[in-house]
């Protein structure tokens, strides 16, 4: 989630006429393609304008072949997430790079599109150092990390260590496990050193993902998810989530920071989101366990340690989402992977959840803010013919509409004044009902008549002090 409670102001929005994104166009650049991926395998630092024009890398509103990706400001102010794909990856072949960044505090959408920027580059440095290195042991277990010290030798281990001999694990698991690891660990350094974002009480989510061949390695920090749809052999769509979201009621998580002396309970008029608060002070209050940034709490149990997964994909594979929290608080993983799979086309299927998402926040919780929400889909097959024509097709405004009509809503393409509105609907429209269940028993977190952020720096109401001081252990 991207908000803070703060006096910052919201900071410089994106300007109206601003280009959306699009791929590498060589008429664009004034670099040789060729020089610019040397510079990213080689580790030199890049300019805004360089890493625009980075063959493959698409990081504003738009899609390629293979994916599309939206983001949409809220109601809380600047924008603070950011998204990445980058094809081609590192200069390898059926290699993607994907990416969702979640700012939070006063400088988080600094934060978010920092390491969007950086994030990828140091994979890339660290991946080719570790293939490179063809003395190493295989079968030496990956070097822990720990989540107070930098130079690894704190008493709280950042990660557990998994044998590199275990042979349900390919080659390339290692090596990008020991990239992840070494790349985010640098991130975070970075972070805590640069010499205008101030990253005290802001930081950011990140879900990095990367696909070579059949084989996807996942890092994760923080509440962002990624989700894959994969179809069954009766045809039914079923949906599969890929990571866990950090949260500081997660037994393992909650037991980390109680050891570091961090604080984990959850305000009265949040009972079900748990935040970590310092010992000692009722600040910052963060809803997550794990961030880059947010050096006030990097004493007390907050890392930035990626949570590592990999899955072979299989044919039945479909597609992938990344999206922030702005999309998991009002949508099931289900109700996502089916507005994903009914867009009209592949290029509208980002901005048709996003929608979708709007739409959910508008009925379910009326009067609370709706968050930013930044989707990335990663299509895992070939092309269909509809979508293949459709690359980056009326994403300069309107690509997706949700309309409304009655207690009715309806995801449709979105259509030319010339048109007939009627005869378009008719033909592309897919009634959002058969996407999202309204069951009236079904729960939701308590976002509603509140405005839920990540970080709270003007705390509002808490616990009794008799009562807080034993609130938090439920989550342990």
């Amino acid at each position: 989630m991207g908000g803070c409670v703060s006096s910052y102001a919201d900071g410089v929005k994106r300007k109206s006429g601003e280009k959306r994104g699009r791929l590498f166009d060589r008429r664009d650049c004034v670099v040789d393609p060729a020089e610019l991926l040397a510079k990213v395998e080689s580790g030199q630092v890049l300019t805004d304008s360089e890493l625009q024009s980075v063959p493959g890398r698409l990081f504003f509103n738009g899609s390629s072949e293979a994916a599309c990706l939206f983001t949409q400001q809220g109601r809380k102010g600047t924008n603070q997430d950011a998204m990445i794909v980058w094809e081609n990856f590192g200069s390898r072949d059926d290699t993607v790079f994907c990416g969702i960044f979640d700012g939070h505090g006063p400088f988080g959408h600094m934060v978010a599109k920092k390491v969007r920027d950086s994030l990828p580059l140091k994979l890339c440095t660290q991946w080719k150092a570790a293939e490179s290195d063809q003395n190493s042991s295989q079968s030496e277990a990956v070097p822990q990390l720990n989540g107070n010290s930098e130079d690894g030798s704190g008493k709280y281990e950042w990660s557990e260590p998994i044998d590199s001999s275990d042979d349900k694990f390919p080659e390339i698991y290692h090596i990008l496990r020991q990239s992840l690891l070494k790349s985010f660990k640098s991130m975070d350094k970075e972070l805590k050193l640069h010499p205008t974002i101030d990253c005290f009480c802001s930081g950011s989510t990140a879900i990095t993902l990367i696909k070579q061949g059949q084989d996807l390695i996942i890092g994760n920090v923080g509440d962002s998810r990624a989700v894959l749809g994969m179809r069954e052999e009766d045809g039914t769509l079923e949906a599969v989530q890929l990571t866990v979201d950090l949260k500081p009621n997660l037994p393992r998580e909650a037991e980390r920071i109680q050891q570091c002396k961090g604080r984990v309970f959850a305000l009265q008029d949040e009972p079900e989101v748990a935040r970590v608060w310092l010992p000692n002070n009722d600040s910052p209050g963060l809803a997550m366990a794990r961030a880059f940034g947010d050096f006030c709490l990097k004493d007390y149990g907050l890392i930035s340690v990626p949570d590592i997964t990999f899955r072979h994909l299989t044919d039945k594979d479909e597609f992938i989402i990344l999206a922030t929290d702005g999309i998991w608080d009002v949508l099931s993983n289900k109700e996502v992977v089916n507005v994903v799979a009914a867009a009209p086309t592949r290029s509208m299927a980002a901005r048709a959840l996003v929608d979708a998402a709007v739409k959910a926040w508008w009925h379910k919780f009326p009067t609370s803010k709706i968050d930013d929400c930044a989707v990335v889909c990663l299509f895992l097959k070939g092309s269909k013919p509809a979508s293949s024509q459709s690359k980056n097709h009326g994403l300069e405004k309107s690509t997706v509409a949700v309309a409304a009509q009655g207690n009715e809503i309806e995801i449709v393409a979105a259509v030319d004044p010339g048109e007939d509105k009627s005869k378009s609907m008719e033909q592309s429209g897919r009634r959002l009902a058969d996407c999202l269940s309204t069951a009236d028993e079904e729960e939701w977190s308590a976002l509603e008549g509140v405005t839920r952020v990540n970080s709270l720096i003007n705390l509002p109401r808490f616990l009794a002090g008799d009562k807080r001081s034993t609130s938090w252990r439920k989550w342990l």
